[in-house]
């Protein structure tokens, strides 16, 4: 920035007097206009901490002056005062509490501490957030700067306003020769590097340097900072050359007798030789606490935008043909050690908790500290209706995201789910993505992961476990034996006790304020067994489990009845994970679970059962997202894996939100949602982004030629069966058939206003013929773009094009609507679902199921939003109806509900829970090397195909 300054004459001095004072108050006006028009926009001002150990009072004095600069700049500065007492620890959480501080966006540790303890300055000097360290004057700012990173670091005051002094004389600084006096790590060595930067010749002295008048007298530019009074004299000065005074030196006067300041440069003879000097008092000082200010405003800045101090280092591809396995690719990648990734996306390394090298929870915290900013771009990653091998969804979700990181710069997070071990054993194989757009490491990624499904198996079994155990004791205790176990003399009530007593509005909180009525009803729930709708859960696939009979031991006395287990991930709790905004959100959405009716048609809810506070226990660490990376090294957060068939199909609220605001206003979040649009896609926009308030900017539609031509009327697909000529061989009539299924899913998308981008995932045996015809009827038909997606073979550079396009659509106004509104009856809102997304008639209701919306409408219940359980291998609910079927009905087979996911789900068709496995299930693939220690995940039916086609296209 060209600053205004004004140059004085004094007597008959030569030189031109720099005035700090001058040029710094241009400096505040300005950051004061600027704070001011910030203030209309954002909710806090920037905030600045000055930390003081002691009392010292030429500190005391120092601080007083930046306290009134920032007041009169509109900056929120705050002294912390510790004592003289202060220990070292304390010290660092004071600052490491500052660290956290939204509201604080400076931070400044006063030198040196007046403590009667030993402090290493160092220690709490570095301490401080490289993000808010406004002095500069940690061991990474300081080390960017001297490596020529200045654009990425904070400049330390003095020698940032010395630069400033310099600049406003107007001298050319390139080709000059500098020389500096003094080598402190607060004014010598940046000055150094900073001059150096503007390619001065620059040449460092100090208490050990031999003639130093010789040094200076050949120097253009002079600038002193040892403490030394008049140690730099005119005679010693080069004529016209610029001296700028950093000494601040108190001298008795030999005439007076008074105290005055002097600088540590000689002023009265060396203003009769140099072009250019500052005064002391009146030259660097103020120029110091404007800078201090206006490295307190930039970082504030900085926090609204953070992308902008992103420092990601990618990964280069080392890419092979023909395209080896997906396990063999993951393992020939060596990922980059996740506190790395996190430094460089701006997390805190306090808010990570690792899981190894290679994986790590992000604390929700990283949600409510640091500064509000605005959120990056939202994009949904959705597909077809596909064949039963899959499109290559998520693989073009993770290729998306290479793409727009690691080749257009472009701050980038991409959010998936979590993988279950039913699929991952069974017939899909692993759910990392695919060839060369994968997370890594795949190993870790498809088994265990951080443990949150394990957990969820754990909630979920123990409400279970509860249900049959209250039903147990109800049935073999009298009202008072059952009231004394529950509630015995002289324990308080637990919280989740007392919620029930104003559930019941009981106004007692002792048994003894509890009259004989008061206590029945508390105490029994009075379960009836057929309305029971939660069974147990397992993370694998397991046919036999579909129906059980439970209860057949001797101990509990006859009681059996008939059940099933479900697969984890079809688990409520795994719903309410991916719709929870926050810890206590989660516990109350668990709590008000509801797992069976009463006998008086009471809905019984896990915080009847009393489990509410246990459950939540087990899933606190469940709710935190983890960070992996992909093949390029950009960033993933995995979080959550609910079923798109089953449940809403999406990774967590939590997860998107934490992603959105960590890429900062420039930066994009690709969110995957499971299936096709009437499945993952519809439930994305209508329950999802219902609960999280977020509005996506674009929608990318993934097909494919094979997709397509199967929708065409082409043979059935069959997961590890051979793949007929007509989905290898060019056939564009059979194709052109097939492309009114992608009208109407690129129709789907647009009825919620957002802008619809088609992505062509490219398969070795489509002809350029078959993806031509693909994009110029996806645009024809009002596709925003359609590109054809190379990723999986090329990583995020087959992506480019589809990147460059997402970018453009996120720049369009985007008129995000719902398809219906929450005030309609349950059986309108499924009609809308029905007519509009899927293209039929509407649902079909047996009296039964009448009786049971009704019913739910009757508890409540009416006002949720709908989550239609239904096949995602046709539109309609009969998997053998492809392309765009119509006039059909849905006919509703059951109507469940789900109160702490906040959705109700009718059962349209027969939906399994609980998947089986194939005759030649993966687990065939997966291994072991005893040497290495490295799981081999083998390649998956839909890889076995795609490696089928490259030997073909070998051979070709």
């Amino acid at each position: 920035t060209t600053l205004l300054y004004t140059i004085k004459f004094e007597g008959e001095n030569m030189s031109s007097v720099i005035d700090g004072r001058v040029i710094s108050k241009k400096i505040r006006d300005d950051l004061k206009t600027k704070v001011e028009t910030l203030k209309k926009t954002q909710v806090r001002n920037p905030g600045l901490a000055i930390v003081q150990v002691g009392d010292r009072p030429d500190s005391n004095s120092y601080i007083k002056m930046k306290l009134k600069a920032a007041a009169e700049i509109g900056i929120d500065a705050k002294h912390v005062k510790l004592s003289k007492e202060t220990t070292e620890m304390e010290v660092i959480d004071a600052l490491e509490s500052l660290n956290q501080d939204r509201s604080v966006h400076g931070i400044i540790l006063q030198l040196p501490l007046d403590s009667n303890c030993p402090i290493n300055e160092d220690l709490c000097t570095n301490t401080i957030d490289i993000s808010k360290d406004v002095d500069g004057l940690t061991e990474m700012n300081r080390g960017r700067l001297s490596s020529g990173d200045s654009s990425k670091c904070i400049i330390p005051c003095t020698p940032k306003g010395c630069l400033q002094l310099i600049q406003s004389t107007g001298v050319t600084l390139a080709g000059r020769k500098a020389v500096v006096i003094g080598r402190s790590k607060i004014v010598g060595i940046p000055m150094r590097d900073l001059l150096l930067l503007k390619n001065c010749t620059v040449t460092t002295c100090h208490s050990k340097t031999q003639n130093i008048a010789d040094e200076v007298r050949s120097a253009d530019i002079v600038v002193v900072a040892v403490g030394k009074a008049g140690l730099v004299t005119g005679d010693m000065i080069k004529p016209g050359a610029v001296v700028i005074d950093c000494g601040i030196n108190h001298v008795t006067d030999q005439t007076t007798g008074a105290k005055r300041l002097v600088g540590d440069v000689e002023y009265e003879s060396a203003s009769e030789v140099a072009g250019f000097i500052t005064p002391v008092p009146g030259g660097v000082g103020p120029m110091t606490v404007a800078m201090l200010m206006e490295n307190t405003v930039e970082c504030f800045t900085k926090s609204l935008n953070p992308s902008k101090l992103w420092n990601l280092r990618y990964l280069k591809l080392n890419r092979i043909l023909p395209v080896p396995s997906d396990s063999e690719i993951s393992l020939a990648q060596k990922p980059r050690h996740i506190k790395k990734i996190a430094q460089e996306i701006c997390i805190p390394e306090d808010m990570l908790e690792l899981y190894g090298a290679y994986k790590a929870k992000i604390k929700l915290d990283l949600l409510t500290t640091g500064e509000e900013t605005k959120l990056g771009k939202y994009v949904l990653v959705c597909g077809i209706t596909p064949t039963p091998l899959g499109e290559g969804k998520s693989t073009t979700t993770i290729g998306l995201s290479q793409s727009l990181s690691a080749h257009l710069h472009k701050a980038t997070i991409a959010c998936i789910r979590q993988p279950s071990m039913g699929p991952t054993f069974g017939i899909k194989g692993g759910a990392a993505g695919g060839g060369y757009s994968q997370v890594m490491p795949m190993d870790e990624f498809n088994m265990h992961l951080t443990g949150d499904i394990h957990a969820i198996a754990t909630a979920h079994n123990l409400v279970a476990a509860a249900i049959d155990t209250r039903i147990f004791h109800e049935s073999t205790q009298s009202d008072e034996a059952l009231f004394n176990r529950l509630c015995p003399a002289g324990v308080p009530f637990p919280a989740v006790m007392v919620r029930r007593l104003e559930k019941l509005g009981i106004p007692g909180r002792s048994p003894a304020e509890m009259g004989p009525e008061e206590r029945v009803k508390f105490a029994r729930l009075n379960i009836d067994p057929a309305t029971i709708m939660w069974n147990r859960v397992l993370d694998m696939n397991d046919r036999f489990l579909r129906k059980a009979t439970i209860g057949q031991s001797p101990t509990e006395k006859n009681m059996t009845r008939e059940t099933k287990w479900d697969i984890t991930v079809a688990s409520e709790i795994m719903a309410v994970l991916a719709l929870s905004t926050s810890l206590a959100d989660l516990k109350e959405r668990i709590g008000r679970i509801v797992v069976a009716n009463s006998r008086d048609n009471v809905p019984v809810t896990i915080d009847d059962l009393g489990v509410t506070g246990a459950c939540t226990a087990l899933m606190k660490e469940a709710l935190k997202p983890t960070l992996m990376q992909t093949l390029e090294g950009s960033p993933v957060l995995v979080h959550a894996g609910p079923f798109a068939n089953i449940a809403h199909g999406n990774s967590s609220i939590i997860a998107d939100q934490m992603a959105l605001r960590l890429v900062g206003e420039e930066g994009f979040v690709c969110t995957e949602a499971g299936f096709g649009t009437d499945i993952g896609g519809e439930k994305f926009f209508d329950i999802k982004c219902r609960y999280s308030g977020l509005k996506p900017n674009a929608a990318v539609l993934v097909c494919t030629v094979r997709a397509l031509k199967m929708h065409g009327g082409g043979p059935a697909v069959t997961p590890g069966g051979k793949l007929a000529a007509e989905y290898c061989q060019e056939n564009l009539e059979l194709l052109e058939k097939g492309l009114a299924h992608l009208t109407k899913q690129i129709e789907n998308v647009q009825q919620f206003g957002v802008p619809c981008l088609v992505a062509v995932n490219r398969f070795h045996t489509d002809t350029d013929a078959e993806l031509e015809l693909v994009c110029q009827h996806a645009r024809a038909v009002g596709a925003f773009d359609a590109q054809v997606a190379e990723n999986w073979e090329k990583g995020g550079e087959g992506a480019v094009g589809l990147a460059e396009a997402v970018v453009r659509a996120c720049k369009e106004p985007a008129q995000f609507k719902f398809l219906y509104e929450l005030e309609q009856p349950l059986i309108d809102k499924m009609n809308i679902i029905v007519r509009k997304i899927y293209g039929g008639e509407g649902v079909e209701v047996s009296e039964e199921m009448e009786r049971q919306i009704n019913n739910l409408e009757l508890q409540g219940y009416g006002h949720l939003p709908i989550c239609m359980a239904k096949t995602h291998l046709s539109l309609s609910c009969d998997v053998t109806k492809k392309g765009v079927p119509t006039g059909f009905t849905v006919p509703i087979q059951g109507v469940r509900l789900s109160a702490g996911a906040g959705f109700v789900y009718p059962l349209a068709g027969t939906i399994s829970t609980m998947p089986g496995l194939p005759t030649r299930p993966a687990f065939y693939n997966i291994d072991v090397d005893t040497t290495t220690g490295d799981i081999t995940v083998g390649v998956s039916q839909r890889v076995l195909a795609h490696k089928v086609l490259a030997r073909i296209y070998e051979k070709k």
